[in-house]
């Protein structure tokens, strides 16, 4: 028997994941004609989820009754047209029969853990006449005999199609043919086996065809793509390579320029505006076979080198690691950072060389060199000079105090320069590039754990120099934080993403941790700061 392999397109379902799936009316029709008029076997048209409210501009509706007022008066020509769920979000009760639905099939997504109860929601679909599709997402999740279960299951529902998912794109040559072998084997002839791949290792094309090129000899093989690659993480497979593929390989009948005008008149322009593909952070979420929003958690603190993003990552356990967990990685992060270290003997030495001294302390703010008059006046007093994860330009610093690995990585050229002009105060998260740190502090001794930002670098000196009894605390460039679309800091390269509530909330929260300390010298602000209006 012949294999028959069908293209898939779910650009206006997976690409939403991009823009809150709102492509506007007018490029949701050019999208599906296009597709219709190219011949692409089945469409995938949205989301159904019942948590959210109709709006004909999105393609996440609430219904098959909303689908309908979208596409029912269009001519889906030979193509088979499906919309998606997933396991939880939509009731049947409000898929129409699919004798009075413009919807041919409903895909059905669903966690590992979510199996069964999954499969009886199928049952409940085909009951209603459509074609239903299992998705079993995050396929790599699955050990033998869990996918051995769930084949089972699926032989016990027959549905049109059985599709592996690689969610996060971990999947490479070996372990697609694995877990594809074994349901070749396993389920009958009569249902269809699908792939769904994601690009995280730039394998999305390579493991299509793959199967394209070796298909199963007794059933259907169905392969999704989306226009020009638009999809959740690193991207889709761009069906244009399929169809091109297919009809110099395989005697399809693709209108690849169909495809093509889609792309140029409607993708290429959410392209430049959003971006999606192979990125360095999807990379290193399936290099370590993790869920992508880890690697945005440790990223976003800005605070971590990518050696130390990646020993955290290998800590990660189990179903943890593709099961999203925002106060998992949080412990682990800063479990991380404590790094304990014996610092009895630079706490020491550092109080005894700062005691009763009266101290400037720099920060990366841009008001250090905009009020630039105001720090010289302050430093006309002889006064002992700390920077704060950075080395400034135009003053010299006797000592420079770095707690974010970071930044220590991106200025350890800089800091040997600086070594015979000023002493390196390092917290014990910091691995050291050469030499010894002149003093290193136990970075979780240093902490304020019931802060919005417990390792705040700020608070941490001070609580230093409240040990070492300093006379007075002057802080220059320390502006305070505003949203993104204002630079806060000297160098672009420190910038981090904030929005307006989000910089307030840490302003409030670095005034509240000085208040806290209870330092015996108040801290005067040099140049202009928003701390000081809290």
């Amino acid at each position: 028997m012949k294999s028959e392999i069908k293209l898939l397109d779910c650009t206006l379902r997976d690409g939403g994941y991009l823009n809150d799936w709102e492509f506007g009316k007018s490029n949701i029709v050019n999208i599906f004609e296009r597709l219709v008029s190219a011949k692409v076997d089945i469409i995938e048209t949205g989301f159904l989820d019942d948590r959210r409210e109709f709006d004909e501009n999105r393609t996440i509706f609430p219904d098959t009754a909303s689908a309908e007022k979208i596409y029912g008066k269009l001519d889906k020509g030979d193509s088979m047209v499906v919309g998606m769920i997933d396991y939880g979000t939509c009731s049947a009760d409000n898929l129409a029969p699919c004798s009075e639905s413009f919807l041919d099939g409903i895909r059905v997504i669903f966690k590992k853990h979510r199996m069964h109860e999954a499969i009886d929601f199928c049952r409940m679909v085909k009951e209603k006449g459509y074609n239903v599709f299992v998705q079993a997402v995050s396929i790599t999740s699955y050990d033998d005999d869990e996918f051995d279960e769930l084949l089972g299951l699926v032989n016990g529902l027959e549905p049109y199609a059985f599709s592996l998912v690689d969610t996060y794109g971990l999947l490479h040559k070996g372990q697609l043919r694995h877990y594809f072998d074994i349901a070749c084997a396993d389920l009958k002839p009569s249902i269809g086996i699908g792939y769904h791949a994601h690009n995280n290792f730039q394998l999305a094309y390579a493991n299509c065809i793959e199967l394209i090129d070796d298909p199963p000899h007794d059933r259907m093989l169905i392969v999704d793509g989306t226009l020009y690659g638009m999809g959740k993480s690193a991207g889709n497979t761009p069906i244009e390579l399929l169809v091109m593929h297919m009809n110099s390989n395989h005697g399809g009948k693709y209108h690849n320029s169909q495809i093509l005008e889609a792309i140029e008149v409607t993708i290429l322009d959410l392209y430049r505006r959003i971006g999606w593909g192979y990125s360095f952070k999807f990379f290193l979420a399936a290099s370590h076979d993790c869920h992508p929003n880890y690697v945005n958690y440790l990223m976003d603190t800005g605070k971590l080198s990518v050696k130390s993003i990646n020993e955290i990552l290998d800590s990660l356990e189990g179903e943890k690691k593709l099961l999203y967990d925002r106060d998992y990685i949080k412990d682990l992060y800063f479990l991380y950072q404590k790094q304990h270290c014996a610092d009895s003997d630079s706490v020491s030495d550092l109080i005894e060389a700062l005691s009763g001294a009266d101290v400037l302390i720099m920060g990366p703010g841009k008001n250090i060199y905009a009020e630039r008059e105001k720090v010289l006046a302050y430093l006309s007093k002889k006064r002992i000079t700390i920077s704060i994860n950075f080395i400034p330009e135009e003053y010299e610093v006797d000592y420079v105090f770095m707690s974010n690995a970071k930044r220590y990585v991106q200025l350890s050229s800089a800091l040997i320069e600086q070594k015979e002009k000023s002493k390196l105060i390092a917290t014990s998260n910091i691995t050291r590039t050469h030499g010894e740190f002149d003093y290193t502090l136990n970075y979780g001794a240093l902490l304020d754990e019931e802060a919005l930002m417990p390792d705040n670098p700020l608070i941490m000196l001070l609580r230093v120099l409240k040990k070492a009894g300093v006379s007075a605390i002057g802080l220059a460039g320390f502006d305070g934080y505003r949203e993104t679309s204002v630079s806060n800091y000297v160098n672009p390269n420190m910038e981090y993403s904030y929005s307006s509530k989000e910089a307030e909330n840490i302003n409030e929260d670095t005034v509240r941790g000085i208040r806290k300390l209870e330092l015996a010298v108040e801290p005067v602000f040099v140049t202009e700061s928003l701390y000081e209006k809290l």
